[in-house]
């Protein structure tokens, strides 16, 4: 199927399309880069750390966050969180590290259960989720990383009024790193993790020292708990109640997911099976829940008892960086600003895991369903795309952390709500009755999660109604001008056909279209007479019918395999199912061209009816008004007019 080669790109193009995604799953201009081998990666325990900086760096805000939303009832609420966290969330991520070992998640997992256009269309709604998820940890963890440099008792005189300007600087930083390449991310990700939970074990110590020497903390807490709630029942209902707003704490498991490619497997591991890679991934999501619970109950704890409350209100001292309060409080100007140092860099990391994250996703559908340019499986221009978008989102919300909150805790809440319900289809297909109820009543409790978190902040809900119409519409665009794209991945012919091809080679080379019907002799001889008649054709010349069947109308690209078949004894027929008619017969036609050097021929009948509606058809279903749309395909993959397959119709 080769065309004429077209001149060289010039030099920018050629550096804009050149990367590869250095996370392992980033695709070339044309072609998509092979799987990493299961036996090559990384320890597992390293690989943590590579989605612990999106992880773990939520301890930068959520204490705060968990205070603003429960007050009193924080601690409380966030040991709802973690329940919910290790009996629901970890057990979901279990099993979809081991339904989808490469990386691709539930959204892969839910694309194999619905099939044509309501399969892609609910995959685009889950993107646009995603994207959300991954773009407002880009903003939100660039804006409390400004909010940490700003509020810094050394930097808040001259830069307190800057932290807009400063967030949008972290965030052209990120893309910048990614515009020159994003190497040795691990190794990065492991110091920043290791510093980072190392100084927040400082701190958490301090402050547990602190409540326990001050005895009088406890009792002033309890005391106001029991004044405002009354009981203890009444506390764990309003912190059933407020728990939603704690959804921030469940970031990272679908990163831990998107990461796996990068575990180091057994040496016997396939790619149909690594199971040394799943097993490890398990303990990767395992000991990563483990570590952030610790963290979430012990610093929910001591900030709220030892911060007052109207700290953590807009503009206090604490909002947005309730941990680091505590640090210069407590250790001292010094170790304050090594804990804001270290902060910073983990919270901006956690923005470069993000973008790893849509690096890695949105190539990995968007090119495949046509929906999407093909510099679309090239980074560089996706960074420039996610940098602008990211600009957008920071100046929409004034860099404001708490503002992002819904928004984030809804793309979070509708990928982890996705995933439950993904694992249950599969438990139940695999005929696991516990396992399938025990997951129907984790997806009940994440979609509730997901409900209550979208009535009381439906900014999030509609920042990713936006996103998702944005992907829609642009990816429905796209594919709109890459109708008349030649989409045809490889071509083979079973040995019949090879046979009829070298055969008629001989002479000149005519292909009849036919759409199959009754399949009759009388199909096949009145389609001959009808073709010589509209087309003058002497009755010496010889044909061969081709009939293409439309499988899956919505899949762009796929792979093609001719069979050849004598119908009648005399009726030599290729038949071949794509989900194109149009396009499989432009790729079949030019791999003739190319196998025999002889320009083929194909002769079609017009089809009836309104020519807008049969583009829509074509558009669509794959069919619609064949013979003016496989020209315009062999017109756009072949400038060479002399070297153009021939098209008549009658």
């Amino acid at each position: 199927m080769a065309a004429t080669p077209h001149p060289p790109p010039g030099r920018l193009r050629t550096w804009m399309l050149e990367g590869l995604s250095d996370m392992g799953k980033g695709h070339t201009a044309q072609h998509p880069k092979a799987e990493p081998e299961p036996s090559e990666g990384q320890p597992w325990y390293r690989v943590m750390c590579l989605t612990g900086v999106d992880y773990f760096s939520t301890l930068g805000y959520q204490p705060g966050i968990a205070a603003l939303a429960a007050g009193l009832l924080s601690p409380v609420a966030t040991i709802v969180l973690v329940v919910v966290t290790l009996a629901g969330a970890l057990p979901v991520y279990r099993r979809v590290a081991e339904e989808s070992p490469h990386g691709q998640g539930s959204i892969a997992m839910l694309e194999r259960l619905l099939s044509f256009w309501k399969g892609k269309l609910f995959v685009l709604t889950l993107l646009g989720f995603a994207a959300t998820d991954f773009l407002i940890t880009i903003t939100l963890s660039a804006a409390d990383a400004s909010t940490h440099l700003v509020e810094n008792p050394h930097l808040n005189s001259a830069l307190h009024d800057k932290q807009l300007l400063i967030t949008l600087i972290l965030v052209a930083l990120l893309g910048a790193v990614f515009l020159k390449g994003f190497l040795e991310a691990i190794g990065v990700a492991f110091a920043l993790v290791g510093l980072y939970l190392a100084l927040n074990v400082v701190v958490v110590i301090s402050g547990l020292w602190h409540v326990a020497t001050e005895g009088h903390v406890i009792t002033d807490w309890t005391g106001a708990l029991t004044a405002e709630h009354g009981n203890v029942f009444v506390m764990i209902g309003v912190a059933l109640i407020v728990f939603p707003k704690l959804a921030l704490g469940l970031s990272g498991f679908e990163t831990g997911v998107a990461v796996m490619p990068h575990v180091k497997g057994d040496p016997g591991d396939t790619e149909e099976r690594p199971a040394g890679r799943i097993r490890d991934t398990k303990k990767l999501l395992t000991t990563a829940a483990l570590i952030m619970s610790g963290f979430l109950i012990t610093t929910s704890f001591i900030t709220t008892l030892l911060i007052p409350e109207r700290e953590f209100e807009e503009g206090g001292q604490a909002n947005g960086r309730a941990l680091a309060f505590l640090a210069h409080e407590y250790l001292g100007s010094a170790f304050g600003t090594v804990y804001d140092v270290s902060t910073i860099a983990i919270l901006w990391f956690a923005g470069a895991s993000a973008m790893a994250g849509l690096l890695n996703l949105m190539p990995r559908y968007l090119p495949r369903y046509g929906m999407a340019p093909h510099w679309a499986r090239a980074v560089r221009p996706m960074v420039i795309v996610f940098t602008l978008i990211a600009f957008l989102v920071t100046w929409i919300f004034d860099a404001d952390v708490d503002a992002q909150g819904g928004a984030y805790a809804t793309g979070v809440l509708v990928l982890i709500s996705s995933a439950a319900i993904a694992v249950t289809i599969a438990a139940r297909k695999a005929g696991q009755r516990n396992w399938f109820i025990g997951f129907a009543v984790i997806s009940a409790v994440f979609l509730y999660t997901t409900v209550v978190n979208v009535i009381e902040r439906p900014d999030g809900v509609k920042i990713g109604a936006c996103f998702i119409a944005g992907i829609i519409l642009l990816s429905l665009l796209s594919r709109l001008a890459r109708a008349f794209e030649l989409r045809v991945t490889s071509l083979t012919l079973d040995p019949m056909a090879e046979r009829f091809v070298r055969d008629i080679a001989s002479r000149r080379i005519r292909f009849i279209a036919n759409e199959p019907d009754n399949r009759d002799a009388a199909e096949y001889r009145e389609k001959i007479e009808q073709i010589r008649q509209d087309n003058d054709v002497p009755g010496s010349e010889d044909f061969v019918f081709v009939e293409v069947t439309v499988t899956d109308p919505s899949e762009f690209e796929a792979g093609l395999t001719v069979r050849g078949e004598v119908l009648h004894k005399r009726y030599r027929v290729l038949t071949l199912e794509s989900s194109s008619v149009p396009n499989a017969l432009a790729a079949l036609l030019l791999h003739v061209r190319d196998t025999t050097n002889c320009i083929p021929h194909i002769y079609f009948e017009w089809t009836e009816g309104n020519p807008f509606a049969n583009f829509l058809r074509f558009f669509l279903f794959g069919q619609g008004e064949v013979a003016p749309v496989t020209r315009e395909v062999l017109r756009e993959a072949e400038p060479d007019r002399d070297r153009r397959p021939r098209v008549h119709t009658g």
